[in-house]
Parts: structure tokens; C-alpha cells; sequence
């Protein structure tokens, strides 16, 4: 069946519902929405004159955190500016047990399904250019050495300055483009952003110290022209998407260390020690490289950074395995006084996710936590909840659009059917026996010739056949 013949969009509902998700916000949230029409509280601390950014994707409009820094005797002094959605969305209102029930957006390649209302994600609770917005402000301070201390939060009023991407400052930090319009007409937003990228540095440098993983991520991205898939493209990482990323770690960091010199419960999100570490094990020593007995994310990253160097064409390959090992993060309830069981692949001992309250519902209910310090919103039983709900949204939130990837993949490949491709055994299931190859970055079943392989290998294998109706992508192991 071609592309035209069935509707992406249709399914990526259908997907939905068949995942538990309820795609079509209920009458009394919808209700609620008419009447937000949120004003600015300006008895809060006054942030608005400084030199606030975003950098996200090129397509983003839920914007939910901004940067700035400044350089201070003790290091560089940042700020992360994370939307304060709480005050538009309250606890226990139709719109928020919509969120608690949904805890996310979903994006389903062909469209997204936000958490949130987008009058509320993109509008009137998103960090848009040049509106003045309430926020939560993380605050704290990067030495040389990358440890960050004299962590605050507070809430106050601020104004993003300038919306960038990913893309445009990610290739102006690197030296492969000239800066974008509004970086080139502003000599302080291109100090701004040297700024941070130095202090970004700097905690990455201290993360890697501490045995945080260096992942090569590829990221298929459908390209649709005319409403058909003709082809897709693989998205990869760049420095100012390191950049943000190490600025919203320490920023979860200090929020959860916060919470928890507080003495309240709170949730976490964490990546236990993988139980198949023997697997990567094994993957070194194929590469002619070792690994401790015993799980030690420090030598794993340091296996990591000597394949990217030896070999950096296939480096993806082992990278992506070593992903696939490590096994998806969960949700948790930590009470004061628990040992915190950390995050294995960021290093972190004590993480949580709070900043994107438009997009997560972990982050928002974390926001009120923190808002609501000394006071405890939540009990023991919502929060133990809570924390498993979000585990099983975001794996039904990765199947949809894994399943939609699958759709778009089978639509793009349908007439290459017949051709080879290097692939990297990704998953090794009761259903089969699944690969991933990297041109174009598009995962499928191995039909035949799957006996003895184990997640990591690599093979050669033919396109038999697609099925973008049901988002089957079948190969044959040459």
C-alpha cells in the first residue's frame, strides 16, 4: 500500500488510544482554559532587564526554560529560567488531572499531542520572545573545576531576549557558520553564549570526571513534502544541545538537592546499574578493548570515548548498543531519609526532572514541591503514584512514536526494496529479532538468519519488504 493511501495522522491517534492516551482534552479542562488569563505578578523579583535566551529546535513553541550567566569571582554564576506553569494550571483543577493522567507530550512524528493545552504549552505559559513571564529560577555557580555550588531557587519575573535554535548556534559555536541574524546584530547575546558554552564546558568536563556516558546520537527525522514521507533524514546532537542539556542536569540537580535539604518527599528520576553489563562486557572485548567485571560507568565512558576516537564512522553503532543496554529510567518516590539510587548513565546521585513543566508532568508536579516549600502538596501515597504513572506514560509515549517512526520509515523506504544496508542488532525479544540500520536511521525485524545474534552485533542485511499501513520494515540477514 503507498503513502497516500492511508492517513499518518490517523494512526498516529489511533496509536494513542491503543497506548492509553486520551489525545482530546475533556469539556470541563477545555472549560477551565477560557477562563486563564494570567498577569503578571510584579511582586516578584524583577529579572526582566537581563539578557535572557532559549535555544531548542527549529519547530519548538513550548519554550520552557531560558539561560543567562555571568562571570563571578567564585566562576561563572547561571540561570536557568523554567516556566512557572503551576500558576496557570493549579493543583487538583480539570485541566491538571488531565496532565497527571496523560504525564506528557507526545510526539508522534507526524504530529504532537501536547500534556498541556497549546494556548497554555505555547502561549500563555511558554518563555515566548519578548513576554514578560513568571518563572522558576534555578541559580548557581560553576567553578573552573566544573562542581557547581551556591545553588538557589526563587521565583521571579523574566523576559526572553532572544529565541534561538539549536542548529543555527550549535554550527556559529563550532565554527561552521557565521552566526544567525540575532546573534550576528548583538555583540552581548554573542558574549552571552560564549559564556555559558564555557561554563557548559566546564560541568561536562567534571561529569565525564565522574563517569557520566558519552552518547552519539542519531535521530531519525521524517522529511514530508506535499504530505508524503520522501525521505529520512538522521538529526544529530551539537554543541549548544550539550549546552542545554548540561545546563538543565545541574539545574535538576540543584532542584533535587533542594527537596531534599528540605527534608519533604519527592520524586526522582533514575537509571539503575545495568543488568547487562556482561553484554557491553562482551562488546569491548570484540573491539579489542576491555571492561571491568563489575558495572563502572567511568570505564564505560572511557570505552566510549576510545571508540569515538579509533573509529568514529561506526562509533554510533556501539554507541546506540550500549543505549539499548543500559535499559530505560523510571520514576521514584524518595522519602527523607531514603538512599537515593542515582541516574548510572549522568552519573548523578541525586536527580529529578523539573525542567519542563509545560511538557512532563514529573516537572510540574516537582515545580509545586518546590513552590510550596516549607509546605508538602503532595503525600506519600500521590507522589508513589504519580511516580509510577509517568513510567508507564513515557514507555507507552515511546511505543507510539516508535511505532510512528516505523510508519514514516516504511512510507520513505518503499521503493528501495531489494537494496543493503549496514545494520546494528538493536533488540533481541520474544517477538524477534530487531535492527537498526544507520543510512537512513531506520529500525526493522530480521525475518531470517537472527539465530545467535545479541544486541550490539553488526550485520548486513537486505529490505524485503515495508508496510507503512501497519509499520512493518522486514530485512534478511545477507
Amino acid at each position: 500500500m503507498s503513502q497516500d493511501q492511508f492517513n499518518l495522522v490517523g494512526a498516529a491517534r489511533q496509536e494513542m488510544i491503543d497506548e492509553g492516551f486520551q489525545p482530546d482534552f475533556p469539556a470541563e479542562a477545555q472549560q477551565q482554559l477560557k477562563g486563564i488569563h494570567p498577569k503578571a505578578d510584579r511582586s516578584l523579583k524583577d529579572l526582566t532587564g537581563l539578557p535572557w535566551s532559549s535555544i531548542d529546535n527549529d519547530d519548538s513553541r513550548d519554550l520552557d526554560q531560558i539561560e543567562w550567566a555571568e562571570r563571578v569571582a567564585g566562576g561563572i554564576r547561571v540561570l536557568v529560567g523554567v516556566a512557572d506553569v503551576d500558576s496557570a494550571v493549579p493543583k487538583g483543577t480539570p485541566l491538571d488531572r488531565h496532565a497527571a493522567r496523560e504525564a506528557t507530550t507526545v510526539y508522534a512524528a507526524v504530529r504532537t499531542f501536547p500534556m498541556l493545552p497549546e494556548q497554555l504549552s505555547t502561549d500563555m505559559t511558554s518563555l515566548n520572545e519578548n513576554q514578560d513571564r513568571e518563572a522558576v529560577v534555578i541559580e548557581f555557580v560553576v567553578a573552573s573545576d566544573g562542581t557547581v555550588s551556591a545553588h538557589s531557587v526563587y521565583r521571579a519575573m523574566v523576559r526572553n531576549k532572544a529565541q534561538l535554535t539549536y542548529n543555527a548556534v550549535g554550527a556559529w559555536l563550532e565554527g561552521t557558520a557565521a552566526a544567525p541574524p540575532k546573534l550576528a546584530a548583538s555583540a552581548e547575546l554573542q558574549a552571552q553564549l560564549k559564556l555559558q558554552d564555557e561554563a557548559a564546558g566546564e560541568l561536562r568536563k567534571n561529569r565525564d570526571n565522574l563517569g557520566a556516558l558519552s552518547f552519539d546520537r542519531i535521530e531519525p527525522e521524517p522529511v514530508i513534502r506535499n504530505g508524503n514521507v520522501t525521505e529520512i533524514a538522521a538529526r544529530r546532537s551539537n554543541r549548544a544541545a550539550h549546552l542545554i542539556e548540561d545546563f538543565m542536569i545541574a539545574a535538576n540537580e540543584a532542584m533535587a538537592q533542594t527537596l531534599s535539604d528540605a527534608g519533604v518527599s519527592s520524586i526522582r528520576r533514575i537509571v539503575k546499574v545495568p543488568e547487562r553489563w556482561p553484554r557491553m562486557v562482551e562488546l569491548a572485548r570484540q573491539r579489542g578493548d576491555t571492561l571491568p567485571a563489575e558495572p563502572d560507568s567511568g570505564a564505560l565512558n572511557d570505552f566510549l570515548l576510545r571508540r569515538k576516537k579509533a573509529d568514529p564512522v561506526h562509533y554510533p553503532d556501539i554507541s546506540l548498543s550500549i543505549l539499548k543496554l543500559m535499559g530505560p529510567g523510571e520514576y521514584v518516590l524518595l522519602r527523607p531519609g531514603d538512599p537515593a539510587e542515582g541516574h548510572f548513565g549522568l552519573a548523578a546521585h541525586d536527580y529529578t526532572h523539573s525542567t519542563a513543566p509545560n511538557r512532563r508532568f514529573a516537572d510540574l508536579l516537582t515545580q509545586r514541591l518546590l513552590k510550596a516549600l516549607p509546605g508538602k502538596p503532595y503525600s506519600d501515597q500521590e507522589l508513589d503514584a504519580a511516580a509510577t504513572n509517568c513510567t508507564l506514560k513515557e514507555d507507552a509515549a515511546r511505543k507510539v512514536r516508535r511505532a510512528m517512526d516505523k510508519r514514516m520509515a516504511a512510507a520513505a523506504l518503499h521503493n528501495r526494496v531489494g537494496q543493503s544496508f549496514a545494520a546494528v542488532v538493536t533488540g533481541v525479544t520474544p517477538k524477534g529479532v530487531f535492527v537498526r540500520v544507520l543510512g537512513p536511521p531506520v529500525e526493522g525485524r530480521l525475518m531470517h538468519g537472527e539465530q545467535g545474534l545479541d544486541v550490539g552485533d553488526r550485520v548486513q542485511v537486505k529490505l524485503l519488504s515495508t508496510d507503512p499501513q501497519r509499520g512493518f520494515i522486514d530485512f534478511g540477514r545477507i
